[in-house]
């Protein structure tokens, strides 16, 4: 999945992107939405889910969704 299309379906659902910025090691983007959902959207497609509102997004990308202690 790439990053924009991951952007569009979760703020579909009417959850607000709140930041948008290339991840550490450079090889994709790290995205915060306004429920506590981080997302990892990598440059190959992998996509994951983390945070208070993981679940949510998760849910609407048809992810599994991590434990915010994993």
């Amino acid at each position: 999945m790439d990053v924009d299309k991951a952007i569009a379906l979760v703020s579909a659902a009417g959850i607000e992107l709140t930041d948008r910025r290339r991840n550490g090691s450079d090889d994709g983007w790290s995205l915060s939405f306004s429920n506590g959902a981080g997302l990892e959207v990598r440059d190959n497609g992998e996509v994951s889910a983390t945070g208070k509102g993981a679940e949510a997004v998760a849910s609407l990308l048809g992810l599994p969704a991590k434990s915010a202690g994993s």
